[in-house]
């Protein structure tokens, strides 16, 4: 009977820290969505097209290149890869894609209708002609602008970027971190409590190995840590990572591509296989492929001054 005090007030103790770091927990949830929104809202331009509104925004001057963010992404995401990645003496823009932010997505889209608004995006610019730089699963949209609209592309650059299906057991494992990543992107809070709690594990679903993100340097994290955050929130972005999740990829039809292409991915990328690399410099006349030994999916950090090196010299020529 003497213990039982003792042990009410241990009980007593466990609950009240619990609930100390419950209420922690939320206030820097709510801190760090507040700035979330705040930094997304009133960056960008809205325009109707056909093919329902596209966001965007830009920056730079000089040629024009335009910039496709990957899945979780949006028009930030695009504005992060262009100040990472593109040389100076360039005017960027970078949409939000379909069912990301304030662009919308309707029923029974595809990607050859994103390359559509992409090019009824220009339109209302008055550009005529662009090069593009895709990441990730923007290749599919990018790729297709190519193929369907070869006299608005000048040049294309692929970066770590998905091109084509697969039924192997490795595209299956693949598809398994796709399918992860689209629940975790359902919610602001999931997306938030992983990538806060359980980092490693994150990164390991986004397509980086364990030795790849031992190994980042401090610039190295930090630019990752850019990237994770730009992703919040995630719940205007739902939308556009189920459409990628489902949209069927272009496969073959990328032999129609006439643009001069460069090709940039990691052989230990488990997320866009490195097989969407080779599949496309084989099919895409023309296409130079640049491999790297290292970096995942997270090539853009790992290897960014060669990156942007290979861009600069790319977009030169």
């Amino acid at each position: 009977m003497r213990h039982r005090p003792a042990f009410a007030r241990l009980a007593a103790w466990i609950a009240a820290a619990v609930l100390v770091a419950v209420v922690a927990a939320l206030m820097l949830y709510l801190r760090d969505m507040r700035r979330a929104y705040e930094r997304i809202r009133g960056k960008s331009q809205v325009v109707s097209t056909p093919y329902g509104d596209v966001e965007y925004t830009a920056g730079g001057s000089g040629p024009v290149v335009l910039v496709i963010h990957g899945s979780g992404g949006g028009f930030d995401q695009g504005e992060l890869l262009a100040r990472t990645v593109l040389p100076d003496g360039y005017r960027w823009i970078a949409p939000s894609r379909f069912g990301y932010l304030r662009s919308t997505v309707r029923d029974g889209a595809t990607f050859d209708d994103q390359a559509h608004a992409y090019v009824a995006l220009l339109d209302h610019l008055g550009i005529r002609n662009v090069a593009v730089l895709a990441l990730s699963h923007g290749g599919p949209s990018a790729l297709l602008l190519a193929a369907l609209h070869p006299d608005r592309v000048s040049s294309l650059t692929l970066l770590s970027a998905g091109v084509a299906s697969s039924s192997d057991s490795d595209q299956a494992k693949a598809n398994e971190q796709g399918s992860a990543l689209t629940t975790i992107f359902q919610r602001d809070v999931y997306y938030w409590a992983i990538t806060t709690a359980f980092r490693t594990r994150f990164l390991r679903l986004l397509g980086a190995t364990d030795e790849v993100v031992a190994s980042l340097t401090a610039d190295q994290r930090e630019l990752t840590s850019q990237v994770i955050e730009f992703m919040n929130p995630v719940s205007p972005r739902a939308a556009g990572v189920t459409f990628d999740n489902r949209a069927a990829m272009p496969n073959e039809r990328i032999a129609a591509i006439t643009a001069p292409t460069l090709i940039l991915h990691a052989t230990d990328d488990t997320l866009q296989l490195y097989r969407n690399a080779t599949f496309a410099a084989s099919t895409i006349p023309g296409a130079r492929l640049v491999s790297f030994p290292r970096g995942g999916h997270l090539l853009m950090a790992v290897e960014q001054q060669a990156i942007r090196a290979e861009i600069e010299r790319h977009l030169r020529r």
